[in-house]
């Protein structure tokens, strides 16, 4: 495993699921602690947990999703949560709601400075936008692993878009690779 494997870290796990069916959100923001709900400024009724650190996205429709949470264990703690605590106010819940991830977030660091400009010549315009004036990050799209990884001059990336921590490590395999035969990774 490279230094740069042994960097990688997940900073939020994004997933969906649904109760099976409809929740009036007035109600239940009277009777759920925790809980902020402005019909006026966002759809959803929004329910802080601690343990695990997670925020659940509850909508009308009875879809939920989970955001904040730093692993898929702490996605489907959270959201068993809060499944028990829709049924503990008599909602009813389907016995096992699928749980689909949306997103795995994660951030690395290659421990080397990068040349931004070189690197988005070296890997070719079509799958980069790199515009300093209006952001100081490099944004590579890569086929296989499907995600964006934002790479910056410190040498700190961001990969999203994966659904499963090893889409995060297989990119950070391929750009590690990539930058090396460019010999842009010192």
């Amino acid at each position: 495993m490279s230094l740069s494997a042994e960097s990688l870290t997940v900073e939020n796990v994004v997933a969906s699921s649904a109760i099976g069916q409809e929740i009036d959100l007035e109600s239940l923001a009277m009777d759920l602690e925790a809980t902020d709900y402005d019909p006026e400024n966002f759809p959803g009724l929004v329910y802080r947990m601690h343990d695990p650190k997670a925020a659940a996205l509850i909508f009308r429709s009875g879809k939920v999703v989970c955001t904040g949470a730093k692993s898929v264990d702490a996605v489907e703690t959270a959201l068993g949560q809060v499944f028990d605590e829709l049924r503990n106010l008599g909602v009813e819940v389907d016995d096992s709601p699928a749980i689909d991830i949306q997103n795995v977030v994660s951030s690395a660091d290659l421990k080397a400075n990068l040349n931004l400009n070189a690197i988005a010549i070296g890997l070719g315009l079509e799958h980069i936008e790199y515009e300093p004036e209006q952001f100081p990050g490099l944004v590579y799209r890569l086929d296989e692993p499907d995600v964006v990884a934002l790479l910056f001059g410190s040498g700190k990336l961001v990969i999203t878009g994966g659904k499963r921590l090893s889409d995060a490590e297989d990119a950070l395999t391929v750009i590690e690779d990539q930058l090396s035969d460019l010999g842009l990774l010192d």
